[in-house]
């Protein structure tokens, strides 16, 4: 089995539309939120959100491409574009035949299908679109990943809530490891934004009025986000031998499903994920120096978490720094485990554990060390992130820091 190393990271979201820009957010510990401007949220309980600002599709796109592209389309090719510039990969045909392309999408091209249902239910038309399958497909943005960059080895796109992006780089991990792809492009992209989506978290009541605290006492619920996050991974000893920067090795994969409830997670489940993903990378619990929670700031997952973290790490666990990096780029659904995995490397690879913002006051039943408000400098040997998905499917990745 390879070792395999991140030598290329590409991120747009909230809180910066480049890698740098969005690092520097997290280090500064700045937010995000701000009224949604992409829809009308006058019939809206809640406003504020993660957006993009000032992403414009005609600054990277053609005319006729961009006819083709949901919002989350567009988001995952920049962010791949960014993570394969950054890796100085030089391409031949071969390693355009056998690297992989695997993506999240928790809910596809929605802007999109809300379009459609409009002319169909609002305003009477009786047709949509003739592009509204091709844009409103989950994989279109792994699709356009593919063509954008013409690689042809092995392109597909995993949907399970908000560990679709995690489990995505999972995947693509579990294949450069093993020899079945060569180099892999991986992460997620949401762009949730649309009235309908809007009006459906509306009712599930999970939606902050105001801001994002995770595991803070007064806590009232997540702030969506929108972007995308892709990592470019490679084997260990091709990215040695051309001199490549390795932010941080991935070193395992750990997967549960809670089986037990739809939407209430389960300590033990999220607790069999980390477990897991220390025993595939080869790491003890005293290794661990950070862990970038799933952390939604929602009354049930925040307790859950922190529950499964003591099951986990035990005393040491008031100790172990985590954060939630939610409170800065909104949650992005199923571009969570991409925005976060990449957080999770930079980390690793700067020296510094970004913070939970807007935390205010200590939750009992959260009682960990939750890097409050402001980043710190710290060189952890490795790190999780973990990501735990409505329909109690969880997916935990581990990272070893590379020095020197």
């Amino acid at each position: 089995m390879r070792r395999v190393a991140i030598t290329g990271i590409g991120v747009l979201s909230g809180i910066g539309s480049t890698r740098e820009e969005f690092w520097n957010s997290l280090r500064a510990g700045r937010p995000g939120f701000a009224p949604i401007t992409l829809t009308d949220c006058s019939q809206i309980r809640f406003r504020n959100g993660a957006e993009v600002r000032g992403f414009r599709a005609t600054d990277h796109f053609g005319e006729r491409q961009t006819d083709f592209m949901d919002r989350f389309a567009q988001f995952a090719v920049v962010a791949a574009r960014e993570a394969v510039q950054d890796s100085g990969i030089q391409w031949s045909d071969a390693l355009r035949e056998t690297t992989a392309i695997v993506t999240g999408s928790c809910v596809g091209g929605q802007t999109s299908e809300d379009a459609g249902y409009v002319e169909l239910y609002r305003v009477g038309r009786g047709r949509v679109h003739p592009l509204t399958i091709p844009r409103i497909m989950a994989n279109a943005g792994a699709s356009h990943i593919s063509m954008d960059l013409h690689i042809s080895g092995p392109t597909f796109t995993i949907s399970t809530a908000c560990a679709s992006a995690a489990h995505a780089i999972g995947q693509a991990f579990g294949m450069v490891r093993s020899g079945a792809s060569e180099m892999a492009i991986a992460g997620g992209s949401e762009a949730p934004f649309a009235f309908g989506m809007l009006k459906a978290w509306e009712a599930m009541r999970v939606v902050s009025a105001d801001t994002c605290r995770p595991f803070a006492y007064e806590r009232n619920g997540m702030i969506l986000g929108e972007g995308a996050a892709m990592l470019v991974l490679e084997p260990l000893e091709a990215a040695l031998a051309r001199g490549a920067h390795i932010y941080a090795e991935m070193s395992g994969i750990g997967m549960s499903s809670d089986a037990s409830h739809l939407t209430q997670p389960s300590p033990l489940g999220a607790a069999r994920a980390m477990r897991a993903a220390l025993a595939d990378g080869g790491l003890s619990p005293e290794q661990i120096g950070y862990i970038n929670a799933h952390g939604t700031a929602t009354q049930a997952n925040d307790a859950a978490e922190a529950s499964a973290i003591r099951l986990v790490f035990g005393e040491r666990t008031s100790q172990l720094p985590v954060s939630s990096t939610k409170s800065m780029h909104g949650h992005t659904l199923g571009a969570a485990g991409a925005l976060e995995a990449a957080a999770t490397a930079l980390a690793l690879d700067r020296g510094w554990l970004p913070p939970t913002a807007n935390f205010a006051t200590r939750d009992p039943e959260c009682d960990l060390d939750v890097i409050p408000n402001a980043a710190r400098e710290v060189q952890a040997d490795a790190a999780l992130s973990n990501s735990f998905a409505f329909g109690g499917l969880n997916a935990v990745l581990a990272f070893r820091a590379r020095r020197g």
